[in-house]
């Protein structure tokens, strides 16, 4: 490796690291203040960074709020493929449920939470967040098809079901003080067991 390759090589280290520095200190910000009262300067100060030299990682709060839930996406997806390497499908989808719900911090929910209201008034962020959704309800439209084990169960309808429920928790994890994280998780874990094996209600399938 030639120097010169090697000093570009670890100027973009530093800056990927720099990036993540921000977006941690981004995260403590919006959590204690919420998105709108968090000012450039308030991130500046918790990054321990001039504001002129801020702005060369993300010239807005908006690119922040982006870059964090494109890093949350990532964090997703790495997760998925190490556990599908293990060649159990089935066992490496309750494995990212258990996981993500599992390992999911209050300011990362409190976050979450922020960003769902911003999506009401910020057309940036709420195409974001229809992105994200999209793509994770097709992931998890397709693993309920691969892996149900009843001929009549409607992945879609499934994850219709399980949708609202997997919201729930992430709003429980960031207003209720006491949250039973574990015990929600085990319940998100019944519903899609029962959803694989056709046993949850399909108001469109006749009794």
């Amino acid at each position: 490796m030639s120097a010169a390759l090697g000093a570009v090589i670890d100027a973009r280290s530093g800056q990927a690291a720099r990036r993540e520095h921000i977006l941690d200190a981004a995260e403590a910000c919006f959590v204690r203040n919420g998105f709108h009262r968090t000012t450039m300067q308030d991130l500046a100060r918790e990054a321990a960074m001039s504001p002129g030299n801020f702005y060369r990682y993300f010239e807005s709060k908006e690119a922040l709020i982006l870059g964090w839930a494109e890093r949350e996406r990532v964090r997703g997806a790495l997760l998925v493929e190490s556990l599908e390497r293990a060649g159990d499908r089935r066992a490496a989808f309750l494995g990212v449920i258990t996981q993500y719900f599992a390992a999911i911090t209050r300011d990362a929910a409190v976050l979450r939470l922020d960003i769902w209201s911003e999506t009401t008034r910020n057309p940036a962020i709420a195409a974001m967040t229809e992105r994200a959704e999209a793509e994770a309800r097709g992931w998890f439209i397709d693993t309920i098809a691969a892996l149900s084990t009843d001929p009549d169960c409607d992945p879609a309808a499934v994850y219709a079901v399980l949708d609202p429920l997997m919201k729930g928790l992430v709003v429980g994890r960031a207003l209720v003080p006491d949250f039973d994280t574990p015990a929600a998780v085990a319940t998100l874990r019944a519903f899609i067991e029962a959803g694989l094996a056709g046993r949850l209600p399909n108001p469109e399938r006749p009794r």
